[in-house]
């Protein structure tokens, strides 16, 4: 699988130890910054992994702050992404299985290294349930024209 993955500096090296998780695992990761721990806003990189998520340059995309709110809200102001902040194994399940989300946020600062890569493990293997849930993403996508 193709995954975009960004963050800004509060979570630089909890994305380089996801991203190097993410090729270990034999996916292709798209890193759309930032590139060092040196101050960076997120508004930026939760709207870069976006983009390629919604371009149809990546399949699914990860982004990361220190707390996962502000770049998970940034990632969801670009059309065609349902971005899920996820702390845990299960909300990382349901946002795959009931909401179809196509980007994982995650807060470095909130959440171990451990559980990041368990978080992305799920959201990666669930697949969208589909059925009474697809209504309900319509509706949501109504409201981006």
């Amino acid at each position: 699988m193709k995954i975009a993955i960004g963050c800004d500096h509060a979570a630089f090296l909890f994305k380089e130890e996801i991203k190097n998780y993410l090729i270990e695992k034999g996916h292709e990761v798209v890193d759309k910054g930032c590139y060092s721990p040196e101050r960076a806003d997120y508004p930026d990189y939760g709207v870069a992994v976006g983009e390629a998520v919604a371009s149809g340059e990546c399949e699914k995309g990860v982004a990361i702050c220190g707390s996962g709110i502000g770049i998970s809200i940034a990632a969801n102001k670009v059309k065609g992404v349902r971005c899920a902040l996820c702390s845990e194994p299960l909300s990382a399940r349901l946002s795959r299985s009931h909401n179809d989300a196509n980007v994982l946020a995650m807060g470095a600062r909130l959440i171990g290294l451990e559980m990041g890569k368990e978080i992305v493990d799920v959201w990666l293997a669930t697949k969208f349930e589909g059925g009474r849930h697809i209504g309900r993403i319509d509706k949501i996508t109504s409201y981006e024209k």
